[in-house]
């Protein structure tokens, strides 16, 4: 079965500024209006963007969810997975659709505002950043203390793991505010493999890979009414999913000359200014 897509009235696909994505699971009110708020912030503020809301196989939305009309501006979508298989299926899916310079997604409670993804949008638009992170770990972030303590507890055990074993000292990989320039996306979406919450690191072992830009940010939680995390079967889950990222490695699965080419290229172009 194919995914389901739903559109309001939109801006032209060709001059997308900016892209957003909202994964969710059988949260459609909650979807519908973090989407219309983030449209409204955004109307005015960037000149074309689109907001597309990827329900990972729910059974909650109604037929005619978006009710806005955002005139030549922007555009809110939906589009509907054939059945549930993670936030990282939803993400990428998203993610592939999505046609903006820049694209960002965030979880659907928009737990960190909306502000951070103007922050986002403008320093891989100025400065031509391939990644930009939330980084919960920053001094500037207040996050922790909000979160139940075996959660915080299971996050921090992960995080040192992964960042020991994977990321190379990058220890926040799972905040759910990622943005990408356009082209970095279509190449490192095309290469993603792990569909559940283990994915955010498999993105950044990717961009570490291949020598990519990343830049980290501060975050401030303002909300947090959304977990679909389990913390014993997840836990297992992502540390399977790390051995299997040296394995998809290993076996070419993550081979990607056109990454490959934009490094090579824009190296060169920057020797080629100094």
């Amino acid at each position: 079965m194919r995914a389901v897509i739903r559109d309001s009235e939109g801006a032209d696909t060709e001059s997308v500024a900016l892209s957003v994505i909202l994964p969710c699971y059988r949260a459609a009110g909650l979807a519908v209006a973090s989407a219309e708020a983030l449209g409204s912030f955004l109307q005015g503020r960037i000149p074309h963007w689109e907001v597309i809301v990827v329900d990972d196989g729910g059974d909650d939305f109604p037929a005619s969810p978006f009710r806005m009309d955002w005139g030549a501006g922007g555009s809110v979508r939906l589009i509907q997975l054939p059945k549930n298989r993670g936030k990282g299926a939803a993400v990428a899916a998203g993610m592939r659709a999505a046609t903006g310079a820049v694209r960002i997604f965030t979880d659907v409670d928009l737990p960190y505002g909306t502000a951070p993804i103007l922050l986002l949008e403008s320093i891989i638009r100025t400065r031509r950043i391939h990644v930009v992170i939330g980084d919960r770990t920053f001094p500037q972030s207040r996050y922790a203390a909000d979160l139940p303590v075996m959660r915080r507890a299971a996050s921090r055990v992960f995080s040192l793991i992964t960042a020991t074993l994977v990321t190379g000292g990058f220890f926040d990989t799972q905040c759910g505010l990622k943005g990408f320039r356009g082209d970095v996306a279509d190449a490192l979406f095309a290469l993603q493999r792990l569909e559940r919450f283990s994915f955010d690191v498999e993105l950044i072992y990717l961009a570490l890979t291949y020598g990519l830009e990343i830049k980290r940010v501060p975050v401030v939680l303002e909300v947090n009414r959304t977990s679909s995390v389990r913390i014993g079967r997840d836990s297992l889950r992502s540390m399977a999913d790390l051995a299997r990222l040296r394995l998809n490695r290993f076996r070419g699965r993550y081979d990607c000359p056109q990454l490959e080419e934009l490094v090579a290229n824009e190296c060169s172009s920057v020797t080629e200014t100094l």
